[in-house]
C-alpha cells in the first residue's frame, strides 16, 4: 500500500531523516517509535508532502508520490491527523467535519462514519470545536480524516496530553479502525499502546531506522526497548 525508500529530509541545512525506509501493507498498522526528536513526525510530514524529501522515493499503491503537494497526497487517499490536531476552534463540530470532504455537503450522510466511531461528536454537532475537551478535540481530528475515506491514515501522537481513560479509548478506536480495513501509520510516544495495536514496528533514532519487526516480538524484547525507548 505504502512504500518509503531511502528518504533524506532536511529542515534548512539540518539533515533530519537519513535514509528512512519502510513498507506498509494493506490493512496493516505500522508503529513508528523513538525518543522525542528522532524523526518520527518528520517521516509522516515527508509522506504527506509537508516536508518533501530531497532524496529517496515515496510510493502509494506503486505510484510515485514523492514531493506531491499535501492536497494532492490527500486526494490520492492519504489522511493526516497531526499532533496539534489541526482543528478550527471557531467552527462547529459539523463545519470541521465538512472540511474533511472534497466538496461541501448539505447532508450529514457523509459524516456518519465519524459518528459511528465517535458518537459524542454527533451530540455536539453545533458546538464550537474550541470549547470541546482535549479528548473530544482529538476525536474530531480523527473523525475529520475518516469522513474523507482515506486508503492510508497517518496519525501523529493521538494520546498526547490525554487522561489514561481516554488513552485507552483512543487505542480501542485505532484498533477498531484497523479491524474495519483501514491501513494506519501511527506515531505514538506511549510505546506499549503502539505495540498493542500495531502489526509491525519501526524504531527511529537520529533519523535512521534502528530496528524493524513484528510488534509482538518487539514488545517482549526488553533489551531493544531499553536501548532505544527508555528515557
Amino acid at each position: 500500500m505504502l512504500s518509503v525508500d531511502e528518504i533524506h529530509t532536511y529542515y534548512g541545512d539540518s539533515h533530519v531523516l537519513n535514509g528512512i525506509s519502510m513498507a506498509v501493507d494493506e490493512s496493516e498498522v505500522v508503529a513508528l517509535l523513538g525518543r522525542n526528536g528522532a524523526g518520527k513526525t518528520t517521516t509522516l510530514r515527508s509522506i504527506m508532502g509537508h516536508q518533501p524529501p530531497r532524496r529517496g522515493t515515496i510510493e502509494l499503491r506503486n505510484e510515485d508520490i514523492t514531493g506531491f503537494a499535501p492536497e494532492d497526497v490527500f486526494r490520492k487517499g492519504v489522511g493526516f491527523v497531526p499532533e496539534d490536531r489541526g482543528i478550527f476552534p471557531d467552527l462547529t463540530v459539523r463545519e470541521n467535519l465538512l472540511v474533511g470532504l472534497d466538496s461541501n455537503r448539505n447532508t450529514e450522510e457523509p459524516l456518519k462514519p465519524a459518528f459511528e466511531y465517535f458518537p459524542r461528536l454527533e451530540e455536539r454537532m453545533g458546538q464550537k470545536a474550541g470549547t470541546l475537551s482535549g479528548g473530544e478535540q482529538q476525536m474530531l481530528s480523527i473523525g475529520r480524516v475518516i469522513v474523507s475515506e482515506p486508503d492510508v491514515l497517518l496519525i501523529d501522537e493521538p494520546t498526547e496530553g490525554l487522561m489514561p481513560k481516554l488513552v485507552t479509548e483512543i487505542g480501542e478506536i485505532i484498533d477498531q479502525l484497523n479491524q474495519d480495513g483501514h491501513t494506519i501509520v501511527l506515531v505514538e510516544q506511549n510505546s506499549q499502546l503502539a505495540l498493542d495495536v500495531s502489526d509491525t514496528a519501526y524504531i527511529i533514532e537520529k533519523g535512521e531506522v534502528k530496528y524493524s519487526g513484528d510488534s509482538t516480538e518487539l514488545s517482549d524484547n526488553e533489551a531493544i526497548l531499553e536501548e532505544y525507548l527508555t528515557v
